[in-house]
């Protein structure tokens, strides 16, 4: 499971269509929420959202950060000309938000609510964690929730039970108590239908008895995509407030987008001596976290994984890459490739195997160039074939390749690739 954060516009679009099925005051809601990109018309906009020239409005960056009001980044309670106007100016702007600098370059525009921030802003958020899911609640909400943390009543939902089956620890929310928690009951369905992991609505508040949620962070479990494909329609996962990617991340991204299985790639050092090629999201922590503890750190090129089945050519593409920016630049100490993961439970080793040993010997010049040694760690379906490849491998490449299988511990693998004993 890869857990991914979504703008908060298709975010609130999952969250109004998934409330109004229990709801009914959310229906309709999705249709008054705007994106704006840069090379936005507004006439066009205006076109396509009719409402935009009826009611007051909020605008505000979508672009995976928050604390966006005490930065100075929101518009409240201004007309579309105003608003629009707001957006113009800050389009295509750099700004630092916290230690993060990036450019603003996407916003949304919704119908404004008024309200008190001192009486009427409440905070919910749901977390899953691995036995259960977490209910956050508090009546102090708002940009302030932090340093009112003490009040949050927490409620754990096991897994594969119902909400249903579950009391709620509420705040002291007065004559409200039965409206927030109809909403926080039918925000966990959603949440469990949506594939969400993290769900933050912070605040919500209210329109006369309505409950309107106004600020939304949401991240999803990237692997949900298939069976939530009719309520995510075409999800997009974009990439962290002040993230640049490379040509080569922005393809193995590409690659992930095109198929069912999981291709991740971020560098970390392009000069780095040390490179992984792991499978499986939690192997990849664990090797990472091994090399960092080893007191490689700097020496960390990349961090990734490739999971979930992949075909031998995705896997060959994703190899292939890693390898291209591996030998662009020698070091005198030479490098190591350590090609490793955990026993897999259906990701077929030989078949992804395949794919590797298609690019290792494709690059098998540039990888005797730069000194490269290679180790390699795998279990699962079929891995004494994908393992017995590789020593074959080993012995006509030129380049010293090490062989282990799921009796060798990773993190033995790990210290043997760094000098340690074997």
């Amino acid at each position: 499971m890869a857990q991914r954060g979504i703008r908060e516009y298709e975010g609130k679009k999952i969250l109004f269509d998934g409330l109004a099925k229990y709801m009914p005051v959310f229906k309709g809601k999705s249709e008054k929420l705007a994106l704006v990109l840069p090379g936005t018309d507004p006439k066009q906009l205006v076109k396509d959202h009719p409402w935009l020239l009826k009611e007051k409005l909020v605008a505000k960056p979508d672009q995976l950060f928050g604390k966006r009001g005490k930065h100075g980044l929101l518009c409240l309670n201004k007309d579309f000309k105003e608003t629009w106007a707001w957006i113009a100016e800050r389009m295509n702007k750099t700004v630092t938000v916290g230690k993060t600098t990036g450019e603003l370059n996407v916003f949304m525009i919704e119908p404004f609510t008024p309200h008190s921030e001192d009486s009427d802003e409440c905070y919910v958020a749901i977390k899953a964690f691995r036995d259960f899911d977490t209910i956050y609640l508090s009546e102090k909400g708002g940009i302030y929730v932090e340093e009112n943390w003490d009040k949050v009543k927490e409620t754990n939902v096991p897994v594969l039970s119902s909400i249903e089956d579950v009391k709620l620890n509420m705040p002291e929310v007065g004559k409200r108590k039965a409206q927030i928690e109809e909403f926080v009951r039918a925000l966990y369905k959603v949440y469990t239908e949506g594939g969400f992991t993290y769900l933050e609505i912070n605040p919500f508040t209210f329109s006369g008895e309505n409950i309107v949620p106004l600020d939304l962070v949401a991240r999803v479990d990237d692997t949900a995509a298939f069976e939530c494909a009719k309520i995510w329609g075409d999800l997009e996962f974009p990439s962290s407030f002040g993230q640049k990617l490379t040509k080569e991340e922005e393809f193995i991204r590409s690659l992930d987008e095109k198929t069912g299985a999981s291709l991740k790639l971020t560098i970390l050092n392009p000069k780095g001596r040390i490179w992984n090629m792991v499978a499986g999201g939690g192997a990849s922590v664990i090797y990472a976290d091994t090399v960092c503890d080893l007191g490689y750190s700097k020496e960390l090129a990349n961090y990734g994984e490739y999971s979930g089945d992949p075909s031998t050519e995705d896997t060959y593409q994703y190899a292939k890459t890693i390898l291209d920016l591996m030998t662009r630049e020698k070091n005198a100490k030479g490098k190591v490739l350590i090609i490793g993961g955990g026993i897999a439970n259906f990701t077929d080793v030989a078949k992804t195997f395949k794919g590797i040993i298609k690019a290792l010997t494709e690059y098998k010049a540039k990888l005797i160039a730069n000194k490269v040694k290679i180790y390699v760690r795998r279990g699962g379906p079929n891995y004494k074939e994908g393992l017995d490849n590789m020593r074959k491998l080993g012995a006509t490449l030129g380049v010293p390749i090490e062989v282990y299988g799921p009796e060798t511990h990773m993190t033995a693998v790990v210290t043997m690739a760094l000098g340690g004993k074997k």
